[in-house]
């Protein structure tokens, strides 16, 4: 049995913690925060309540195998529902599509919202992006990630090579299946699940679609926060000790192996194995003391782009807006000058700035747990954003900067045909700053670091580090960020750490 230490409370730092416990290790839990869940975050006030992180569950399949893993069903401990439809969406030309929450529903949808040839030209697409699916998700999204011998396995087939394609990227793939412009437009926002520019993520990006029709979009009854909690409380039944309100200083080490951690109160916690849930940055720049065994974990993460972050407004609305789907999102009319201002290329090169004119993602859960009364809406609305960088970008904590972007981001939507200026209550907004101070996400980068360039999956930090003992998980390690693929990483270092 060994005394394992999880640095960080979010999602995967559970669910490792709860794998890691039912294999028979004594397992503390140290969250900074004074809750569990990490990026999956929830706000109340006055009767009004949002999940501030992730807002739908994808293959929810990830999460079966956690919990059956750990003791019992994923049913029995939350209430998922299936979204029909997944998400409704606005494009710049006025077109409006509802996409069914089944795939066998989706191309007779596009046809009759963009026309006749539009659902075969997307399930065109989805056939391609099934079979990339079929040749990565065991070699690489369930595996440790193991340079060169990751890139074999996926070589050893020269049709799988020219089936994922790796030196396209997502918007050549558009271009190359996709006629209509809204078509390519709906790919292009599947990058931003990584973080990612789709004029530099890769190609298979093109399986996120496509899992998320395959499988569905869910929504956890009572908000997404509840998994977190679900999850917390199935480590504590295998036996972790899941503490609060405690901050870790430092991964200790000794012979090139960890020690334990030193907590920001003083004292220190002896542990054989440390699983770091904190973000990679941050783990290699301030916990983890540079030493030559990290240097390329190192030098790795400084050559990867850090991936976009998000300004989110939680709006608490009078009355009901008829006919709002669980999620909707409008874009704009040019895309790229959004993924521009992100990240800084193109006509604003070198200079990353809030986007003048941002796609808009509003999510309105029609949940009696989120709202005072049923004359009242609780809308979470997230636009893409540049991380905050004082030195070198966007200074989130600029005097007057949120509010006159919330304001911005108001006036965006009642172009769009969201107006609730008149409906707000109150209005809370919180910027890349406040992420980043929140969850310890270097600058508020949702994904530690982007998918952008060919490369950018082998720059992302592995589940094993080089120091002997210590682990990896969450969105910033291997295999990327997101839901399932955070409770995937904690499926593999329970596998790295294996039984007592």
């Amino acid at each position: 049995m060994a005394r394992v230490v999880v640095v960080g409370a979010g999602l995967g730092g559970l669910a490792a913690a709860a794998r890691l416990g039912a294999l028979g290790h004594r397992v503390t839990v140290l969250e900074q925060a004074d809750g569990v869940g990490g990026k999956l975050g929830w706000f109340e006030r006055d009767g009004h309540a949002f999940d501030t992180g992730p807002s739908l569950v994808t293959l929810p399949q990830v999460l079966r195998d956690l919990f059956d893993a750990t003791g019992g069903p994923l049913e029995d401990a939350v209430d998922l529902v299936r979204l029909d439809p997944a998400v409704a969406y606005r494009f710049a030309d006025g077109t409006r599509l509802a996409v069914p929450g089944h795939l066998d529903d989706v191309p007779g949808a596009l046809d009759g919202a963009l026309g006749d040839g539009a659902g075969g030209q997307w399930r065109a697409l989805l056939d391609r992006a099934e079979a990339m699916w079929a040749i990565t998700e065991q070699p690489f999204l369930r595996s440790p990630l193991r340079g060169a011998a990751t890139l074999a396995r996926l070589a050893r087939d020269p049709s799988d090579v020219g089936t994922v394609a790796p030196w396209q990227t997502l918007r050549g793939l558009g271009a190359r299946h996709l006629r209509d412009p809204r078509l390519r437009v709906l790919l292009d926002r599947y990058a931003t699940y990584s973080g990612s520019d789709p004029r530099r993520a890769p190609a298979v990006l093109a399986t996120v679609p496509w899992v998320e029709q395959a499988f569905g979009s869910w929504y956890v009854r009572g908000g997404l926060h509840r998994l977190a909690e679900a999850v917390a409380d199935r480590a504590r039944e295998r036996g972790a000790d899941v503490r609060t309100g405690t901050p870790v200083r430092r991964v200790l080490s000794d012979g090139g192996r960890v020690s334990g951690v030193e907590l920001a109160e003083g004292g220190e916690i002896t542990a054989d194995v440390v699983v770091s849930g904190a973000d990679a940055t941050a783990l290699y720049a301030g916990l983890l003391p540079p030493n030559r065994r990290t240097r390329a974990v190192r030098r790795g993460l400084t050559r990867a782009t850090p991936s976009l972050s998000g300004f989110v407004l939680l709006l608490a609305l009078r009355g009901r807006t008829p006919g709002l789907a669980h999620h909707t999102v409008a874009f704009p009319a040019d895309y790229d000058a959004e993924f521009d201002a992100v990240f800084g290329t193109g006509r604003h090169r070198g200079v990353p700035c809030p986007v003048p004119d941002p796609t808009v993602y509003v999510s309105a859960p029609d949940d009696p747990t989120t709202r005072p009364d049923d004359d009242s809406e609780s809308w979470f609305v997230l636009v893409n954003a540049p991380r905050h960088d004082p030195d070198a970008g966007v200074d989130w904590d600029a005097p007057g900067l949120a509010d006159r972007y919330a304001g911005r981001v108001l006036e965006v939507m009642a172009a769009r045909g969201l107006d609730v200026r008149d409906r707000v209550r109150w209005c809370v907004a919180r910027t890349p700053a406040d992420l980043a101070r929140e969850t310890g996400a270097v600058g508020g980068s949702i994904y530690g670091t982007s998918s952008n360039g060919a490369r950018a999956a082998f720059l992302r930090p592995g589940n094993a580090a080089p120091v002997r003992g210590l682990y990896l998980v969450g969105g910033s390690s291997h295999p990327g960020g997101g839901l399932p693929l955070v409770t995937l990483s904690a499926e593999i270092v329970a596998g790295l750490v294996g039984p007592a």
